[in-house]
């Protein structure tokens, strides 16, 4: 991939959950790390220089600064959100944002690009913010780069705004879909092992891969929370119409209920990140506590 010893990573968004896991997960294999970030002055961002990591400040709409910040990198990372988050939903902005990006790289002359996406995205799926990142893998193809997309599935993380409630002594876990569907998730953590490797081994990686780490339904879940605590747990299923006014998230509870939504080959996954976390290993590894 690169003839110098330490190959140095561009890392879009090193500062968030999924590209902080790709930060450690390089760091951990002795590659250089350049963080894109938005601003260089945050106490995450010294937080970042004070373990080795180069700081480069971009702006998205900046194309000049995107490319100045690619110049001389091996390989970069990058992943795309709705500018606005989840509740606004702007998924042409974050299409807009994954192509800015992937304009930027190929105008570097960047060697390798590693996107990640969302599990299904190619599945047409019609939950936009699936879509939306499917744009940005077509535009990346289009491009010509060198690419592999990594497709994460349902992030356990989530469970950190999904978490049960406690009611008279029992932890309560609702979600809006059926108790018989079986949900596959991955930890942000597990994201960042896998691109790690992508980027510093890409023939350990397919070109595109769906990852997880653990499938479950909604019962099952319950019952790691409640192994995890030591509490009673049960799960109630919820009508979809709880989602009313937020069709994004909608329209992706409807997938997992009505499709064979999310596909990964756990053994796959675990081939290339053997320390891959089961639900268990990380409600653990959170230490999560239910609040009274």
């Amino acid at each position: 991939m690169t003839t110098r010893s330490t190959p140095t990573i561009a890392v879009f968004a090193a500062t968030g959950s999924q590209g902080g896991a790709v930060t450690d997960a390089l760091l951990a294999r002795g590659a250089t790390v350049r963080a894109l970030i938005r601003d260089t002055g945050s106490e995450k961002a010294a937080a970042l220089a004070e373990r080795g990591v180069e700081l480069a400040g971009i702006d998205v709409a900046d194309a000049a600064s995107l490319v100045a910040a690619l110049e001389g990198v091996d390989a970069c990372w990058f992943m795309t959100t709705p500018p606005g988050g989840m509740q606004d939903a702007d998924t042409a902005g974050e299409t807009a944002q994954g192509i800015a990006l992937a304009d930027a790289a190929a105008a570097a002359r960047v060697p390798r690009v590693v996107f990640s996406s969302v599990g299904g995205a190619e599945r047409d799926s019609h939950v936009p913010h699936f879509d939306s990142k499917y744009r940005v893998e077509e535009h990346l193809v289009a491009m010509g780069l060198v690419t592999t997309i990594v497709r994460p599935v349902f992030f356990m993380d989530n469970f950190r705004w999904f978490a049960p409630t406690t009611e008279d002594g029992t932890l309560v876990l609702r979600l809006p879909f059926p108790d018989d569907v079986v949900l596959q998730m991955i930890a942000a953590r597990d994201v960042g092992a896998v691109a790690a490797t992508a980027l510093l081994d890409p023939d350990a990686v397919p070109a595109t891969i769906e990852i997880a780490g653990d499938a479950r339904t909604g019962s099952e879940i319950a019952a790691a929370f409640a192994e995890h605590t030591g509490m009673p747990a049960r799960y109630e299923a919820l009508p979809l119409a709880v989602m009313d006014g937020q069709d994004d998230m909608q329209a992706m509870f409807r997938w997992f209920a009505e499709t064979p939504a999310y596909q990964a080959d756990l053994d796959q996954v675990r081939r290339i990140a053997p320390d891959t976390w089961t639900l268990d290993q990380w409600l653990q590894a959170v230490h999560f506590t239910p609040t009274r």
